[in-house]
C-alpha cells in the first residue's frame, strides 16, 4: 500500500471515528440540555428511561427513526431528500480540520480556518433547498428568513475570526491556540468573544434567534414537511453546528487545550478542550431558557446594526495593535470601550422612547384614578 492509499485510509478511519463521536455526542447534548433546562425552570427533565433519564435521548432517536417518512404530492422529491444531507453534511465536514489536541486532527490543515469559514456557510443552501423544495408557502417563507438570517450573521462570525487571525497571524487552528498560551484571546478582545459567540447561536437558530422555524408564525419553518429520518437529520444538524460554535470559542478565545500551568499529555488536553466546549454549550442552553424569541425586525437590526459593525471595530483595534506594536493591555481596553458603549447606548438612548411612553401611560392612570376619586367624593356628598 503506497503512501497516498495510506492516508486515505487513515483519513477515513479518522472520519469514521469522528462521525460516531458526534452522533454520541449529540445525544449527550439532548440529555443535557433537558436536564440544565429543567433545573433552571424548576423541573426534573427526563428521569424514567434509563439511569438519571439517559436513555431517553436514545428512544427519541429510535422513535424518529421508526416513523414514517411522507413527502407531499407536489414536491419536488430528489430536492426533497437531498435537502437535508445539504445541511448536516457542511456542519460535518468543518470537523475534518478542527483539532482535539495539537496531536490529534483528522487532516492539521494550513488553512484550516479559511477551511471552516468556506464549508460553513454551504448549509444555507440546504435550508433554502429544503422550503422550496417542499412546495409548501409555509417553507418558502422559512426558507427565505434563513437565508435572510444566516447570511446576515455570517458577516459578523467571519469578522470576529479574522481578528483572532490577524492577532495570532496563522490561519492554523493549532498555531491560533499556541499563541494563546500566556493570555486567552477571549480576555484580550472579549469583543470579539461576545460577537461569535451571539452571532453563533444565531447562526445554528438556536432560542431567541430561532425566527426562521419559529412555529407560532411559520409552522416549523423551511423543513415544516418533513417527518420522520429526514426531519432527524435537520435536528442532528442543529446540535452538532451548536457543538461546532462551541467547540470554535474553546478554540479561539478560551485556549483551547492550553493549560496554564504547563502541558498537559494527550488525553488530559483532549478533556481540558471538551470540558470548555461543553461549558460554552450550557451558557448556549441558558441563553433559551433566559430570553424570550426575537421578532424579525429585531433580529435582523442586532446583526446589521450592532454586530456588524462591531465586527469591524474588534478587526481595527487588532489591526491597530499588530501593526503599531502597542501593549497588549491596550487591546483589552480598546475592546472593552467598543463592548461597552453601545451597551450604554442601548440602555440609555434606545430605551428612552420606551421609558418616556410608560411614564405618559403612569401619568394617564394617575390622572383617571384621581378624577374617579373626585367624582366618587361628589356622589358621596350628593347622596
Amino acid at each position: 500500500m503506497n503512501l497516498q492509499s495510506d492516508e486515505i485510509l487513515y483519513s477515513f478511519i479518522g472520519l469514521f471515528t469522528l462521525f460516531n463521536f458526534l452522533m454520541v455526542v449529540t445525544l449527550s447534548l439532548v440529555w443535557l440540555e433537558r436536564k440544565f433546562l429543567g433545573r433552571l425552570q424548576g423541573r426534573v427533565g427526563p428521569t424514567r428511561v434509563g439511569p438519571f433519564g439517559l436513555l431517553q435521548a436514545v428512544a427519541d432517536a429510535l422513535k424518529l427513526l421508526l416513523k414514517e417518512d411522507v413527502s407531499p404530492g407536489p414536491s419536488a422529491k430528489l430536492l426533497f431528500f437531498c435537502a437535508p444531507i445539504l445541511v448536516f453534511v457542511p456542519g460535518f465536514m468543518v470537523w475534518l480540520a478542527i483539532p482535539f489536541s495539537e496531536n490529534l486532527v483528522v487532516r492539521d490543515l494550513s488553512l484550516g480556518v479559511f477551511f471552516f469559514v468556506a464549508f460553513s456557510v454551504l448549509s444555507i443552501v440546504g435550508l433554502v433547498l429544503a422550503g422550496w423544495a417542499s412546495a409548501s408557502k409555509y417553507a418558502v417563507l422559512g426558507g427565505f428568513r434563513s437565508a435572510a438570517q444566516l447570511v446576515s450573521y455570517e458577516i459578523p462570525i467571519i469578522m470576529s475570526i479574522i481578528a483572532v487571525v490577524i492577532l495570532s497571524r496563522s490561519l492554523n487552528f493549532v498555531e491560533i491556540v499556541n499563541a494563546q498560551t500566556t493570555i486567552p484571546y477571549g480576555a484580550l478582545l472579549p469583543l470579539g468573544l461576545v460577537i461569535f459567540l451571539i452571532s453563533g447561536v444565531a447562526e445554528v437558530g438556536r432560542t431567541p434567534f430561532d425566527i426562521y422555524f419559529a412555529e407560532s408564525e411559520v409552522v416549523g419553518g423551511p423543513f415544516v414537511e418533513y417527518s420522520g429520518a429526514h426531519w432527524a437529520v435537520f435536528f442532528l444538524a442543529e446540535y452538532i453546528n451548536t457543538f461546532v460554535i462551541a467547540m470554535l470559542t474553546a478554540l479561539l478565545f478560551l485556549g483551547g487545550w492550553i493549560w496554564p500551568f504547563g502541558n498537559l499529555p494527550l488525553i488530559p488536553s483532549v478533556l481540558l478542550l471538551l470540558g470548555k466546549t461543553y461549558a460554552v454549550v450550557l451558557v448556549i442552553f441558558w441563553l433559551r431558557a433566559t430570553y424570550p424569541r426575537l421578532r424579525i425586525d429585531q433580529l435582523m437590526s442586532i446583526a446589521w446594526k450592532f454586530l456588524i459593525p462591531l465586527s469591524f471595530v474588534a478587526v481595527i483595534i487588532a489591526s491597530f495593535q499588530q501593526f503599531y506594536s502597542w501593549p497588549v493591555w491596550s487591546l483589552t481596553v480598546m475592546s472593552l470601550i467598543g463592548l461597552l458603549v453601545p451597551i450604554y447606548i442601548q440602555l440609555r438612548v434606545q430605551r428612552k422612547p420606551a421609558m418616556d411612553a410608560a411614564k405618559r401611560y403612569s401619568q394617564r392612570a394617575i390622572l383617571h384614578v384621581g378624577v374617579k376619586r373626585n367624582i366618587d367624593t361628589k356622589i358621596d356628598e350628593l347622596g
